[in-house]
């Protein structure tokens, strides 16, 4: 097992970071691009905004199966090939010809966008012992928030003088370079041991879920939440497009840098549980 602060944990946690990173800037990275993509494609506010919707449906969806599988044919190949992926449908979304295409490759890519986000803590769990892993998941949830911030402040910056193509290309080359750093820094699993695929038994699982009373309390807090995070945000652009404030893509970017505060809320909040023990909020829920 690879114990915390050893160069082990360092270079695992730092690739696992790293893509993380990666994947939050390709979800994001068209929010503060929605208004020019609608002028640009001719489709209504409703409709350009599947551009973001979409991606993150397929994603929620790609955790249902990227998770089990991950189980039967290791969760490396996973989380590496799936980058590789993701980074090439951002090339591809530059070259875009109609709303169709670029709702087709978004969906595309937000499934194997969920790669990484399905099993990384699972490969956490398997390679880092526990106080490892405690320290490891603190790091890999403030990736998540740069990640979020860096896709809609660079996606901003760079469509400003480039439009939203060179935007979806800058991050394309930006995901495969992160990648290839990801594939040589990520240790070799040692303590992965390969099961069975069983469909039967993936379902069976996933409606034991479905039967929890506190889970199903969970996803409905963590739904309704990221709900209205991303409409707000993605609502936000629009507005502060439009007369009398006509930002530009630069301030539209930069107005993302308010999710900062979800780095202090995630330091700040960390603790709550030694205050709140689980089996307390477990009774609330029921």
């Amino acid at each position: 097992m690879i114990e915390a602060r050893t160069a082990a944990w360092w270079r695992a946690t730092a690739a696992l970071c790293l893509g993380s990173f990666v994947v939050f800037i390709n979800l994001y990275v068209p929010q503060p691009l929605l208004p020019e993509l609608r002028e640009a494609y001719g489709i209504s506010t409703l409709g350009v905004s599947l551009v973001m919707s979409i991606a993150t449906l397929s994603l929620a969806l790609s955790l249902l199966v990227f998770g089990p599988l991950s189980d039967a044919i290791g969760r490396e190949r996973i989380m590496r090939y799936t980058l590789f992926i993701a980074g090439l449908c951002s090339l591809l979304l530059a070259f875009a010809p109609n709303i169709e295409t670029l709702l087709a490759l978004r969906f595309v890519q937000g499934f194997f966008l969920g790669g990484l986000p399905a099993v990384a803590i699972a490969w956490m769990g398997d390679e880092f012992d526990r106080p490892a892993l405690l320290s490891a998941v603190g790091l890999y949830i403030g990736a998540n928030s740069l990640g979020g911030i860096s896709g809609r402040v660079i996606g901003g910056s760079v469509a400003q003088w480039g439009g939203a193509s060179a935007a979806f290309m800058t991050v394309g080359l930006m995901t495969l370079v992160g990648g290839m750093l990801f594939w040589r820094l990520l240790p070799r699993s040692r303590a992965f041991r390969p099961q069975p695929f069983h469909l039967p038994k993936a379902l069976q699982g996933l409606l034991d879920h479905l039967r929890s009373p506190v889970l199903i309390a969970a996803y409905a807090l963590g739904g309704i939440n990221f709900l209205i995070f991303i409409n707000q945000y993605s609502y936000v652009t629009f507005r502060l497009s439009e007369a009398p404030y006509q930002l530009a893509a630069t301030s539209l970017g930069l107005i993302f840098l308010t999710y900062l505060g979800a780095l202090w809320g995630r330091r700040y909040l960390g603790g709550w549980p030694a205050v709140f023990p689980l089996h307390a909020a477990s009774s609330l829920a029921l």
